[in-house]
Formats: C-alpha cells, structure tokens, sequence
C-alpha cells in the first residue's frame, strides 16, 4: 500500500525517495498526538526487526490485571481465558460459593501453556462496598489495574403485567447497578494507580431489539441501559485514558439460556431460525472480542457498541 501511494505522490522525474514520501505518510496518518506517533506505534517501533517474535503486538497482555465479573462460567470464563492465554494475570469475580470445574481446567492449562494468572473471587455485584474493597485488593496486590470485563448477569421470563418487583429489582440490581459498581469500583483503583486501560461492559442484542420467543421485558431494559452506561462512561474518564465500550451479543448456548429453554422449549428453534448463521453462538466465539477491546488493538475505540449477533439483527 505505502508503494502504491508513493507511486500516486510522487512523478518519475521527482528525486524524493518513495521510502521517505511513505514514511511521511504514515507518521501523518496515523498520528495521534503532539510527537510523531501514536501509543501503537511507538510500541510496535520497539519490536520492528523481530522476525518472528512479537508478532500483533498490540495484543500482548503480559505483566497487565484485568477483573471479570461473572466470570466463574459460562461467557465471562470463556473471556478470562482469551485474557489468559495472552499473557495477563486475571481475576474472575462472582457470586458463586466456588467456580464452575471448568475454571480449574482453565486455570491449570493456561497457567501451564502461557505464563499468565487466573484468580478466583467470590463477589457479588450488588454490595458496592464489597465490590470497592475487592478491587482494591487487586490493584493493590499488584500496584495496577488495566481494565474490566463487566459480564455478571441475570435473565427473568416474565411478562410486563406480571412482572414482580421481587424480579425486577433482582434483574436491575445485578444487570445494571452491579454493572455499575463494578466500572466505577475499577476505574477508581486505575485512577488511582494512575494507569490507562479499557473497560468492556457486556450488554446484550437484547437491549436493542425486543426478542422473540423470549419474553424479558426488564431484562432487555437493563441491558439497554448498560449500553448507554457505555457511552456516557466512556465520556467522562476518555480523557484519562480509560476507554469504556460495550458488547452486545447474540444468542449463546451458556447455562442462563439454557434455564430459557427449559422454560419454553420452543425457543431454541425459533432462535436458530431468526438467525442468518441458522445456529446460536458459544462462548469462545468471543473470546476474540474480549481481547481486541482489552488490549491496545482498540486503542481508538471507546464508547462504541460491538454488535456479534450472527446477523440475527441485520434482516
């Protein structure tokens, strides 16, 4: 491409080096700030010459300390272990007196192949307090927090007129509130230790669609307000470098959808149907996501909403 554009700018007769032209373009293209590069750049500058080694670098997580919240099974798991394998000490954070068997499977495999760290804390998302005083604990354990995948959550079938307040406040408190508490619990210890970083909040495509066969009305509002939640976090701390996005994914087989199916059976195939890949998801469809919107891949992105919905949306 830098051939191609040194080609278009530059006349046979001009005496100027394509090389000079392409490095000039690129420094103006991609620059983001007062020097000449962007944080990317610099970091990749620092690797050019490798032929192998450090391959996507901006990638790499090693040395870095991530907290997922519902991350004892299921999609958060499946997440941690992305962050894992990519060299980061993690901590998944649920309400659960003790993981899923999956956690220890995933925790002695990726500890043994990668080098990185898998922790274990049980939290529940709701008590602020408690949610402030684990997250200090990490940063604090390791003088750093780099960022947080909010994925606790809970789904309640019912509809509208007989919702209870019992189950909407549960959905509420959990959804959104511990959404809440848990960005700000984290982004308060990266203030803290002064350390930039990216803040991923797992909505739904349920927040901005009303699905069928699934009859979730407090549900689906608690997941459109964790997309906005997104957005106007993303606002406030852009500035000092904590980036904040949320991810809105499609159906996946995890044990919340599975209580779905237990309860109307006939959801799977009207899901499968509504679906342009004729299937649901599975948690390690996003594990790429986790770790693109964690590492400074994203660097330039905050206050978006990634949509995975195997096309579900998009008829």
């Amino acid at each position: 491409m830098s051939f191609a554009l040194s080609r278009v700018l530059a006349p046979a007769r001009s005496k100027l080096p394509s090389v000079a032209i392409s490095y000039s373009l690129s420094t103006r293209l991609h620059s983001t700030g007062p020097g000449p590069y962007s944080p990317i750049q610099t970091k990749l500058a620092s690797v050019k010459g490798s032929k192998n080694g450090n391959r996507f670098k901006e990638f790499d997580l090693e040395d870095r300390v991530y907290a997922i919240t519902g991350g004892a099974r299921g999609l958060g798991l499946a997440m941690a272990e992305a962050l894992l394998e990519a060299g980061a000490k993690v901590y998944c954070l649920d309400r659960l007196e003790s993981p899923d068997p999956e956690f220890m499977a995933a925790k002695e495999h990726g500890e043994r192949e990668f080098g990185g760290l898998l922790e274990y804390r049980r939290l529940d998302v709701r008590n602020d307090a408690e949610v402030n005083n684990v997250f200090s604990e990490i940063a604090g354990n390791n003088q750093r927090l780099d960022g947080l995948i909010a994925a606790a959550g809970i789904n309640h079938l019912q509809s509208a007129l007989e919702h209870s307040q019992t189950a909407l406040n549960e959905v509420m408190q959990i959804n959104y509130n511990g959404v809440f508490n848990s960005a700000t619990a984290a982004a308060r210890q990266m203030f803290n230790y002064q350390q930039k970083g990216s803040i991923l909040l797992i909505a739904s495509m349920s927040g901005l669609i009303a699905n069928k066969a699934m009859t979730s009305p407090v549900y689906n509002s608690s997941k459109a307000a964790v997309i906005q939640l997104a957005r106007s976090l993303a606002m406030e701390w852009g500035r000092h470098g904590i980036r904040v996005n949320s991810l809105c994914p499609g159906h996946i087989v995890t044990p919340m959808v599975e209580q779905v199916f237990q309860q109307n059976p006939a959801a799977r195939a009207v899901w499968e149907a509504e679906n342009m890949l004729g299937r649901l998801a599975t948690p390690e469809e996003f594990r790429g996501a986790a770790l693109f919107t964690l590492s400074d891949a994203s660097s330039f992105m905050t206050g978006s909403t990634m949509l995975i919905d195997g096309g579900h949306t998009a008829w």
